[in-house]
């Protein structure tokens, strides 16, 4: 069997392991190591192996990933989300949908010291939709707007995505971290001119609420100054060049503990929780990464990512139409596959493909995290719907699902913004230089 026959054949048995429950993470290694071992030999694939696995746990810049995990985590045990939403909600709850545009405030400031998708959507799901529900918003709107919301989790820094992405790519992480928000104000933006519309065309979607004084308003920013003092911080460290990544994320990763110790929230059950769930969510990407590089070093050998480059940017075609051929197949396998797997499965493959066309790897970075945001809130993986409903088993998960339809749309816009527009993306970083 020639080697792209054999590449072909393992990614047919990755889709069949896939399919049959099997954690990414082995498929990936599985298929990796028995593929490497057909087309080169037995012995070179255990030594592939042993060294990917043991060069990512050795990874000096993966421990990023524990790092801003549990930043994450202590803010969420420490109650910063509520104060986040409580602040978001006294300055939008005078509009349209106010507490739905609100959730979509509160999301995108928790993803930003989050970093996970479906961690921001549970966080919401838990502090939003019990006022949603008390003011007689819709259940549809209201559980959309949460799972929808989530997903920028995935695109404002710091974002796991990107982690991931630039460590396969050997981009700065930095400069992605930059280039993400821009795109993360604005599919904020976009759902909140959803909300907006939908409340205007069906005012029984979100009855209207009564409107805090400017005061209240301007207080209710006391709960949350430090937190965004610390985000600045952090970002605005690495953006500067003060000090790197690792160093950003020990350094946001102190600060959390220390808002939470300064506030009285900090307890050793608090601190426990929070390095319980670092470790558990830590370990699952970790893994993935490893299994991910075998997998890559299988489809290198087999050459599929250079023919297959070799291929797109020979066909008589323009560069754009390429793009919309990888992000419609983005947001096909974004339904069935988990955006952090999908990542590492696809990167390898579509990489050189990018680089070929004379794209830039920063705005392509982006571009792949705003597609494979869909898929977190589409069918039938759809991981932040399904988030919403363990959370509230009161609102059925089709009703969910069709409730992120309109952001669904938003998104489209946003992608389709950005490849027409790719200075949304390159203009940040290429001012912080």
């Amino acid at each position: 069997m020639d080697p792209i026959t054999c590449g072909i054949v393992g990614l047919l048995v990755m889709v069949v392991l896939l399919i049959a429950s099997l954690p990414v993470a082995f498929a990936m290694a599985i298929v990796g190591v028995v593929g490497f071992a057909a087309v080169v030999s037995p012995h070179a694939a255990l030594a592939v192996l042993s060294a990917d696995f043991l060069d990512t746990f050795m990874n000096y810049g993966l421990t990023v990933i524990p790092l801003f995990v549990f930043m994450g985590q202590v803010c969420f045990h420490s109650g910063i989300s509520t104060k986040l939403f409580n602040a978001a909600n006294h300055w939008f709850g005078r509009l349209p949908g106010g507490l739905a545009m609100a959730t979509v405030g509160a999301c995108a400031a928790f993803g930003a010291i989050c970093g996970s998708g479906p961690a921001t959507s549970a966080t919401m799901a838990a502090v939003a939709l019990p006022e949603m529900k008390r003011f007689r918003y819709d259940p549809e709107l209201a559980g959309g707007v949460v799972a929808a919301g989530g997903g920028l989790g995935m695109l404002i820094p710091p974002s796991v995505v990107f982690i991931v992405y630039g460590i396969l790519t050997e981009q700065s992480i930095g400069k992605l971290f930059v280039a993400g928000v821009l795109p993360g104000l604005l599919i904020a933006g976009l759902f909140c001119l959803v909300i907006c519309g939908l409340c205007i065309l069906r005012p029984n979607y979100a009855p209207e609420r009564p409107k805090y004084p400017l005061r209240e308003c301007f207080a209710s920013l006391k709960g949350v100054i430090e937190t965004l003092l610390l985000f600045a911080l952090v970002m605005g460290g690495m953006f500067a060049g003060w000090f790197t990544p690792t160093e950003g994320a020990s350094i946001g990763a102190l600060g959390s503990l220390l808002i939470a110790l300064f506030s009285g929230k900090a307890s050793w059950r608090m601190i426990r929780r929070a390095m319980k769930e670092t470790i558990r969510t830590s370990c699952m990407v970790i893994i993935i990464v490893a299994g991910a590089t075998v997998f890559g070093h299988f489809l290198a050998v087999t050459g599929i990512p250079v023919h297959l480059a070799t291929w797109l940017s020979n066909l008589s075609v323009p560069s754009w139409s390429v793009i919309l051929l990888v992000s419609i197949f983005y947001l096909l396998a974004g339904c069935f596959v988990d955006s952090l797997a999908l990542v590492m499965l696809t990167v390898p493959i579509f990489y050189p493909v990018i680089l070929k066309l004379g794209y830039s790897p920063i705005w392509f970075g982006v571009l792949v995290v705003v597609v494979t945001q869909m898929g977190v809130i589409t069918p039938p993986v759809g991981v932040n719907v399904y988030v919403v409903n363990g959370i509230d088993r009161t609102i059925p998960i089709q009703t969910i699902f069709k409730g992120t339809v309109p952001f669904l749309l938003a998104l489209f816009v946003a992608a389709a913004l950005l490849v027409c527009f790719p200075q949304i993306a390159t203009w940040l970083p290429t001012c912080v230089q």
